[in-house]
């Protein structure tokens, strides 16, 4: 299950709900901003 830390949350909802559902399918942690730009390049470079 993935998880988003509090402190990103904010970001996270602005993104769009397709978008947001593919990140929580990743069981991915994002723990702060980092982490979600990583996750948004692999989104990114598999649709590439």
């Amino acid at each position: 299950m993935s998880y988003i830390a509090p402190a990103v949350q904010a970001k996270f909802e602005t993104l769009s709900i397709d978008l947001k559902n593919q990140i929580l399918e990743r069981n991915v942690q994002i723990n702060n901003i980092y982490d979600l730009i990583r996750v948004l390049e692999e989104i990114v470079n598999e649709g590439k």
